[in-house]
């Protein structure tokens, strides 16, 4: 492996995608914080399931949690690629918030761990 494609695959790993799927049609974006109660309760409940699915395998997917909850709208968490996404994002506040980004925009924002069976939902709706 080249020394290009070693950083390239050293920042998707980092990114949470891997370099196959960096440029999907379809992103995910998931924007928690590691203090925040709900967003454990979603990880432990279905971060292991999605990351096994189909729909996973199709998407790029980015995980957005700092430490502190109240960091998670800060720019500097946020890929330099994703940032016009987090100037979309209507109130910066809210975890776990789950975003849908397709064509560079936002087609679905919700917040809330209720919130991700609606968001597979609309994900397998947007992906045929």
């Amino acid at each position: 492996m080249n020394r290009r494609a070693f950083v390239f695959a050293s920042i998707a790993a980092s990114a949470g995608i891997s370099p196959a799927r960096a440029q999907a049609d379809v992103q995910v974006i998931y924007i928690g914080g590691q203090d925040c109660p709900p967003c454990q309760r979603w990880r432990s409940t279905y971060h292991a399931r999605w990351l096994a699915s189909a729909e996973f395998q199709k998407v790029a997917w980015f995980e957005i949690e700092p430490i502190r909850l109240r960091e998670a709208y800060e720019e500097r968490h946020w890929p330099r690629g994703l940032r016009p996404v987090l100037a979309q994002v209507p109130r910066k506040s809210g975890t776990p918030r789950f975003l849908i980004v397709k064509d560079s925009e936002i087609v679905f924002n919700e917040i809330g761990v209720g919130k991700w069976e609606t968001m597979m939902a609309t994900l397998k709706r947007l992906m045929g």
